[in-house]
């Protein structure tokens, strides 16, 4: 693999790891930020908390809009210059919630800072997946996946050292502030990467401005050459230089694998545990200090086994690991809620919900922002991306503004014992699973332009 491609791709992805960053680091002004501004009520007679939709799930509402508008900037101003204006959004985010003085400019700040978590999801990967080959493809756009886990495990790391030194009523201002210095030097390294050569033929620019994007990703001006010629070809075979629209039918195949990878990536309850992380693990009968130290542990087991996804995903494939992660999954939510149930004891829940981690990472955290890259053609990518983030980024945000109504201690449904939520998510897995055996396609090995043909019809109709 080419080194400057890696460094390239390895500065896109990022991106990610603010991603992470961003959507873990709320876990610890959960309590406080509930405690200072008493914002645990319900609004009006609905069953929805001010803390749940103004606190813990504005950011991802803003990450819904910035998934589904993401498409558009990433497709007319450049897949480069999105990711830099990104870095300015999470900057602005980090650096407001931080001097917040109250729930409702907090709220705009962290709503900020998801549209660029959800516009990031969009650019990064369509990026990856157009400036690397169909060999390394899955490896390196993966590493989008591998920043978002290193991100979370820097984020309990940060918050977990940032409570021990600081006052809790000022160390969650510091814990969100954090993440303003990597945002800046993010912003700053995202400058020097090249545009997308795909990209620049789909916007007819000059063939010698694609050879030069096409030389600063380290490949010789004669292969420069006719790799532009490939790709020329393919958009023209495609009929890719007309106007497309992504939902004329012709994709529906790729929509519902995109819809459908996004929907059960979320109902595995992915986030759930994560942003409720220390409450859950208190829950079991840890004191608040060990929750957020036992946190970190999710962190590294999830790093750990995204390495491993990483490494396999051009080996095995995305289905086989999806068949991996699909049968952990079952097996460790399933204990989770026994272990809940029963009274298990708190170490033996914290294993069983590190299994569950361990089978995130190597399945559906490796494989879910590779596999919908891949599935459209060029001229739809970024809006078909669009599609598939959004939606998961629709049930993050409605399973994390639903989590305070089930979960919290003074008026969730659950309050007593969460288990039926686990076992739930345990069931949503079983379909998963049988959505990878019936439906999914295997993409590895198979090069972008050719997935597109396979994956839509000439006719309006899904193949």
């Amino acid at each position: 693999m080419d080194k400057r491609i890696f460094r390239i791709s390895v500065t896109a992805a990022l991106a990610g790891f603010l991603f992470g960053f961003d959507t873990v680091v709320i876990s610890g002004a959960n309590q406080p930020i509930k405690e200072l501004w008493g914002t645990n009520w319900f609004l009006g007679d609905s069953i929805f908390t001010f803390h749940g939709i103004f606190i813990m799930s504005m950011a991802l509402w803003g990450t819904v809009l910035g998934s589904l508008l993401g498409g558009i900037p990433t497709d007319r101003l450049g897949r480069k210059k999105t990711l830099f204006w990104i870095g300015i959004l999470y900057l602005a985010s980090a650096v407001g919630s931080a001097f917040a003085p109250e729930a409702y400019s907090f709220s705009f700040f962290r709503f900020i800072g998801g549209v660029g978590v959800g516009a990031s999801s969009v650019a990064a990967p369509v990026y990856i997946s157009e400036i690397s080959t169909a060999e390394n493809r899955g490896r390196l756009t993966a590493m989008y996946q591998f920043n978002i886990v290193f991100g979370i495990l820097i984020a309990f790391i940060s918050n977990y050292l940032i409570g021990v030194i600081f006052d809790e009523s000022i160390a969650w201002r510091w814990m969100l502030g954090m993440e303003g210095l990597p945002a800046l030097i993010y912003t700053l390294m995202v400058v020097k990467i090249p545009h997308s050569p795909r990209w620049l033929l789909m916007k007819d620019r000059e063939e010698s401005v694609v050879i030069q994007s096409l030389t600063l990703l380290g490949i010789d001006t004669e292969q420069a050459t006719i790799h532009l010629t490939k790709i020329k070809v393919a958009l023209q075979d495609t009929a890719e230089k007309h106007k497309e629209n992504l939902f004329s039918g012709k994709y529906n195949k790729a929509l519902v694998l995109a819809f459908l990878i996004a929907f059960f990536n979320q109902l595995s309850g992915i986030n759930f545990v994560l942003y409720y992380a220390p409450e859950i693990l208190e829950r079991a009968g840890l004191a608040t200090g060990e929750s957020l130290f036992s946190s970190i542990s999710i962190g590294i087991i999830n790093l750990i086994f995204t390495f491993v996804g990483i490494a396999l995903i051009d080996k095995l494939g995305r289905k086989q690991l999806m068949y991996i992660g699909s049968i952990g999954y079952i097996i460790s939510l399933a204990m989770v809620g026994w272990s809940f149930y029963s009274g298990a004891s708190s170490v033996l829940l914290l294993i069983f919900i590190l299994v569950f981690i361990a089978s995130h990472a190597i399945g559906q955290g490796a494989v879910i922002w590779v596999f919908i890259s891949e599935i459209f053609p060029n001229k739809v990518r970024s809006y078909g991306q669009s599609w598939g983030t959004g939606t998961h980024w629709v049930f993050a945000a409605l399973i994390t503004l639903l989590t305070p109504t089930f979960l919290d201690s003074e008026i969730g449904i659950f309050k007593d014992n969460p288990w039926p939520i686990f076992i739930f998510f345990a069931f949503m897995m079983v379909l998963q699973l049988l959505w990878v055996i019936f439906m999914m396609p295997e993409t590895k090995g198979v090069s972008l332009e050719e997935l597109g043909k396979m994956l839509s019809s000439k006719n309006g109709k899904s193949s």
